[in-house]
């Protein structure tokens, strides 16, 4: 059970004293009813809450996937445009599940499931990021050699990657870290240099290839099962 108010407010749809007024103008009803007070306790899975006669379902957390554009940060706030920006939603407390660098494109989920960013990001979960790679020089055996046993830089370690050509200098890697800036850091240990960056896949969520860039969607409810699903 929740206030009306609350559960208007978590939906980004009516402030509290939006919603006071609105009540006085009896346009919120609850199961057909009109609402008397926003403080009254209503069952989100269970009630009907309408606006004006247009329902208002409740959802507590929201998921989207996002095919990022180069040029916007993946922040909550900034100077410039931020990933949210590009979220048609009014749902609050949204927020990017790790970052992509503002010249990196691809697959960015957006929630406010704070858990399921944890178990995403956690570095303990060692969780698959997928990305496609275009290098500025083709890599030798020796590089990929390095990639799959660990590379280290100046005082820091990266991880063993997963290597697979597509062709001389393109390539898909597979990490299970998300420390800064990591992917273009290792090809500078190799002498090397990233030209292009797009990830493709976290854990089980594949970037769906009919967004253009810039443009959002909900998971849908297997895209979530399989995200939420222990292991990788």
């Amino acid at each position: 059970m929740m206030r009306l108010d609350r559960m208007l407010s978590d939906m980004g749809v009516s402030s509290r004293s939006q919603t006071k007024k609105a009540i006085r103008q009896k346009r919120i009803c609850i199961n057909g009813i009109p609402a008397r007070t926003s403080d009254v306790k209503i069952d989100p899975d269970s009630d009907q809450i309408t606006i004006d006669g247009f329902l208002v379902a409740y959802q507590k957390y929201a998921y989207f996937m996002l095919n990022k554009p180069q040029g916007v940060i993946s922040a909550t706030e900034g100077g410039c445009e931020t990933v949210l920006d590009l979220i048609d939603s009014s749902i609050p407390d949204l927020f990017p599940v790790g970052r992509l660098d503002k010249d990196t494109v691809g697959l960015l989920l957006i929630t406010n499931d704070g858990e399921l960013a944890h178990n995403l990001l956690s570095p303990s979960k060692h969780v698959d990021k997928e990305y496609e790679v275009e290098l500025l020089h083709p890599l030798s055996d020796e590089d990929i050699l390095k990639i799959e046993k660990g590379i280290r830089l100046h005082d820091e370690e990266f991880q063993p990657a997963v290597y697979k050509k597509m062709d001389d200098l393109h390539c898909r890697l597979i990490i299970h870290e998300g420390k800064y800036h990591q992917i273009k850091r290792m090809m500078e240990a190799l002498q090397n240099e990233v030209v292009f960056l797009k990830r493709i896949r976290m854990k089980n969520l594949v970037l769906d290839e009919n967004l253009q860039l810039g443009q959002s969607r909900e998971l849908t409810a297997e895209e979530l099962r399989d995200l939420k699903e222990q292991g990788r």
